[in-house]
């Protein structure tokens, strides 16, 4: 398994926001969490890609603890595209996509080699953006500007491909088009994903399994058919579903919100 955390405790104060959490990443998965707002799924992602230390527990990457990694080694098997990216002034398409190269070339060396400009246009090509090769990433759309900042993770050539919230501000058209994107990459380069996601039926309709966040805690991991059920949904939801038999598998109808429990 290429991630683990093992008794993971993390967060922001003296306070962990997610809190005992053992989870897998298996070679090749599509792993999505999910959970409602400020149950930790994006902190615990942030553990995970070793932006968080954790105040508890270890992230085991390769094999080895991820806190005695370096940075350039993490950033050679591990990608992370967060949900607001920073958006460098000025920069084409093609130069974006070419800082994913950085891991693999030494710092003095400005120029890509022939093997980073291949991992550079492969990346443009999987993401059906070498067409906006020169033009500003300023000056792109949504959704084309989101596949930009996944080629730039791509183009480092990882073997695991974190993403947080990577749907929002995207119309429903955009989303399919990303997470369709995804699967391929998933099925055809075998490469692990973990995905923060805010729609439960996305999540679904391509993630392999589903972690479930409550309160910073996992409450439970499984395939999506372990885990939706009604009973499931409304004690890490709070609300009340049925699911439906649909063309893409099944799906959830949310028939009303339940007075939540707060016991963690």
């Amino acid at each position: 398994m290429p991630v683990e955390a093992r008794q993971l405790d993390g967060g922001y104060g003296s306070r962990p926001v997610v809190e005992g959490v053992n989870l897998s990443i298996q070679t090749g998965e599509w792993l999505s969490l999910l959970g409602a707002n400020g149950s930790g799924k994006s902190t615990l992602l942030r553990l995970l890609s070793r932006i968080l230390k954790p105040q508890g527990g270890a992230v085991i990457l390769d094999g080895q603890d991820i806190q005695t990694q370096s940075p350039t080694t993490i950033a050679r098997k591990l990608a992370l595209l967060p949900q607001q990216q920073t958006l460098p002034d000025g920069l084409t398409v093609y130069q974006l996509v070419s800082l994913g190269r950085s891991p693999h070339q030494p710092w003095w060396q400005w120029e890509l080699d022939e093997a980073g400009r291949s991992k550079v246009n492969e990346a443009l090509e999987w993401t059906e953006i070498t067409h906006y090769r020169d033009r500003p990433v300023s000056n792109l759309s949504g959704g084309a500007r989101q596949r930009a900042f996944l080629a730039l993770a791509l183009a480092q050539d990882p073997k695991i491909l974190m993403l947080d919230e990577p749907t929002t501000f995207l119309d429903l058209h955009y989303q399919l088009q990303l997470l369709e994107l995804l699967q391929r990459l998933n099925r055809q380069q075998n490469l692990s994903i973990v995905t923060v996601l805010h729609d439960i039926n996305l999540a679904v309709r391509y993630s392999d399994r589903l972690a479930l966040l409550r309160q910073g805690r996992l409450w439970g991991v499984g395939t999506p058919s372990e885990m939706l059920t009604p009973e499931t949904l409304g004690a890490v939801f709070d609300i009340d579903t049925k699911i439906l038999s649909t063309p893409v598998g099944p799906q959830i109808c949310a028939l009303g919100a339940i007075a939540p429990d707060d016991d963690p």
